[in-house]
């Protein structure tokens, strides 16, 4: 594997490798389940109403537990915690499958496992991205990270829908949800192939009591986000920047596509497919090349600046210039989420990453619900194309002042990533095979 591109480097550790494959079969288990939950609240009879609690306690759950899922990222072995996730979601899709096939599912058990599926997704990100560091050398944590970014739009906005769909057409919502709990029990058998990596913490800063230690463990990760700016610039501008964007993208552009461009279900499709190339080629392109030496102003230039095109979907006709402008959001959103990523993996201490991930997942999204709610009414109050030109225009202006007021440039220069760094101490290297 010597010879391959740099995007896909990391892929030379066996570790890896193992993790990449867990990574995988959990989006398409996340994916999949996504859409057969859709079609079994159908089955059931059940109506918007329905699907909106079963979805609605799902992402509930996951934000709850969230801070908690740092914490413990930071305080036992992640390979732990990433298999117990799997085998959560193993055995309680596999339930409501059988239920479903044999007749005997009801909403109320759908919704329990939908929840109990979100609270362990919600441990889930703060341990695979703590896990990360551990297995690979720093100059490759770009490339991983890229790597990922690609596979999330291929493997969960397209095969695994694709795949739930089709099965779901051809059979039953039952099935899709039997090879739901087939694509989990794959992710547990990766990461059961995967070392229990040690936790790169000095065991005597832990707390012993468990409930008062986690609290105080919470308590440190929020205390180091306030205390660094540019980490706390960059959540501020990102949670603003989301609400601002993301609503109108999410609940307005179907409406836009419809009244402007004549278009309908698949016109709306290409647009959202779009995005998903174009998180792919974004993350493809960020982890063949080498970290910029801007790199904080750069990734707050892509975020801020990538939202100029929602600009269209409030000003044209053209069912092509809104694609482009999905795909141009999408590869720029990507790609600094790549920059974003190797950024917290390369200047967070090692003892720290689980719990600032878990703030970073919980602060950016949690104006997320706020902006789907927002959206509808303000097009009404101010119209179509005037919230589409505060969903394009805001964001840059959010990043300049970001940028600015956190004296991003100067922590950039002071604080250089974009040499080749020496192998940690604590990552054994691994053979290359």
């Amino acid at each position: 594997m010597a010879g391959l591109p740099r995007a896909l480097q990391p892929l030379r550790y066996p570790r890896y490798r193992r993790l990449a494959a867990s990574l995988g079969l959990s989006l398409l288990t996340n994916s999949t389940f996504t859409v057969a939950v859709v079609w079994q609240v159908v089955a059931l009879k059940g109506g918007p109403a329905q699907l909106s609690l079963v979805t609605g306690l799902s992402a509930g759950g996951m934000l709850a537990s969230t801070l908690l899922g740092g914490a413990l990222a930071d305080r036992i072995p992640q390979r732990h915690i990433l298999l117990a996730v799997a085998l959560v979601q193993t055995v309680s899709i596999a339930l409501v499958a059988a239920l479903s096939l044999t007749g005997l599912l009801t909403l109320w058990q759908l919704a329990a496992v939908a929840l109990a599926g979100g609270a362990a997704n919600g441990l889930y990100y703060p341990a695979y991205s703590a896990l990360v560091p551990a297995l690979l050398p720093e100059d490759m944590l770009l490339a991983a990270n890229g790597l990922e970014g690609t596979m999330r739009p291929v493997l969960y906005l397209a095969t695994g829908p694709a795949v739930a769909g089709g099965l779901i057409a051809a059979t039953s919502p039952g099935v899709a949800l039997v090879l739901t709990a087939a694509t989990a029990l794959g992710a547990a058998v990766c990461v059961g192939l995967l070392p229990a990596t040690p936790v790169r913490r000095d065991p005597g800063a832990a707390p012993a009591h468990p409930v008062r230690g986690l609290v105080a463990d919470m308590r440190e990760g929020f205390g180091y986000m306030v205390r660094t700016p540019w980490l706390l610039a960059t959540l501020v501008f990102a949670s603003l920047m989301l609400l601002v964007m993301l609503g109108p993208f999410e609940v307005l552009a179907p409406f836009a596509i419809k009244d402007r461009a004549g278009g309908g279900p698949l016109e709306h499709a290409l647009v959202l497919a779009a995005f998903g190339i174009g998180g792919a080629l974004g993350s493809t392109v960020l982890a063949s090349l080498r970290l910029p030496r801007r790199y904080l102003t750069v990734m707050n230039l892509l975020w801020g600046l990538g939202c100029l095109p929602m600009v269209v979907f409030g000003t044209t006709t053209s069912l092509a210039v809104m694609i482009a402008a999905g795909l141009v959001t999408g590869a720029t959103s990507q790609a600094g989420m790549v920059i974003w990523g190797t950024l917290l993996q390369r200047r967070v201490p090692p003892a720290l990453l689980g719990r600032v991930s878990s703030l970073d997942f919980f602060v950016s999204t949690a104006f997320l619900p706020l902006s789907m709610a927002l959206a509808g009414p303000v097009s009404e109050g101010i119209g179509l194309t005037a919230t589409f030109l505060v969903a394009g225009l805001v964001p840059p202006v959010l990043a300049v002042v970001a940028i600015l007021a956190a004296r991003l440039p100067a922590d950039e220069l002071a604080h250089p990533l974009d040499r080749r760094p020496a192998e940690p101490a604590d990552v054994v290297p691994l053979p290359t095979p």
